[in-house]
């Protein structure tokens, strides 16, 4: 339950941070579509990876 809560949390700011890069740039032009679609790889990638170190970092404190 709190790793879906952080998910929701998480998404929408790898999001904005990626908002950040102009990926845009390193396609083609008319790539319009698989530009985005890399960004929201790039965005539930990054979100993923942060929910895990955080709960991996929660789940070692506990335990010391």
């Amino acid at each position: 339950m709190v790793r879906i809560i952080l998910y929701i949390f998480f998404v929408p700011i790898s999001i904005w941070a990626l908002d950040a890069i102009n990926i845009n740039g390193l396609f083609k032009k008319n790539s319009y579509y698989k530009a985005r679609v890399l960004y929201l790889l790039f965005a539930l990638s990054l979100s993923y990876l942060s929910v895990n170190f955080l709960m991996d970092f929660f789940i070692s404190t506990q335990s010391l």
